[in-house]
């Protein structure tokens, strides 16, 4: 038996990127999927994708910006498949401009995107896990951002140093009901051509070479799995050791 055989899991974000490829594995795993994206033609077509490799998937259009988007997610995911077992807030946007030129809108539409998502679909998926035996599970994606930078980043860091800090909150908050919540930090994964990319980019990394979505998948299954109930409130950096490296130009 598969190890999510017979688990619903919820991934926002899922229609391109990081999310796709947890979408498809959550689902070779044996999992019910629901794919949330706002992004309906590329969201249905991954659906649609799983479906034909004989998984079980379903997508809900979703603008996580908005509260009773969400509320509407969590509401078809248990109307269809009866419970909700894993949410992976995985949703995000960014904006690359120097804090001299990025206007409140925009700083407004990342910090909502990205971090007032997460508190509202842990919220919202949690009333629903609270309902299982065995409680639930929440893996939040952060990023190794949240915890070294690059000039104008300012919106996008403080997302998910964010996040990691409402990890931690959640983990707490919920452990009566038998929720954990934890976080994944990834460094440079590849979600284009992986035959593209140079020597270098993999030569500079301890692990000696580029990370791709597979490996957040399988962070995302030990996180996920109620084997490891144990380990709750963490932010497991995914990055090939990059964060751990000093760099000094000669």
């Amino acid at each position: 038996m598969d190890k999510f055989n017979g688990q619903v899991v919820i991934i926002t974000g899922a229609a391109n990127g990081i999310g796709q490829g947890l979408a498809f594995a959550y689902a070779e795993k044996g999992a019910s999927v629901v794919l949330a994206d706002v992004d309906a033609e590329a969201g249905k077509k991954v659906a649609e994708e799983i479906k034909k490799q004989k998984g079980k998937a379903i997508f809900v259009q979703t603008d996580v910006r908005k509260q009773e988007a969400i509320v509407h997610l969590m509401k078809t995911a248990k109307d269809t498949y009866g419970k909700i077992d894993i949410l992976v807030n995985n949703a995000g946007v960014s904006r690359w401009k120097s804090p001299f030129e990025l206007t409140v809108e925009e700083w407004d539409d990342v910090l909502n995107t990205n971090l007032r998502s997460v508190f509202l679909c842990s919220r919202e998926a949690a009333k629903y896990m609270r309902e299982n035996s065995r409680g639930g599970s929440i893996v939040n994606m952060a990023s190794t951002r949240a915890l070294m930078s690059e000039p104008h980043s300012e919106a996008y860091a403080a997302t998910k140093g964010g996040i990691v800090a409402l990890t931690h909150a959640l983990a707490v908050s919920f452990s009566d009901d038998r929720i954990t919540v934890n976080a994944i930090s990834p460094g440079w994964i590849e979600t284009g051509d992986y035959n593209e990319l140079r020597d270098i980019d993999h030569e500079q990394h301890p692990a000696k070479r580029v990370g791709k979505p597979e490996d957040i998948a399988r962070a995302c299954f030990y996180l996920s799995s109620k084997d490891n109930d144990f380990v709750n409130g963490v932010n497991l950096v995914v990055d090939g050791g990059m964060t751990r490296k000093m760099i000094y130009e000669h």
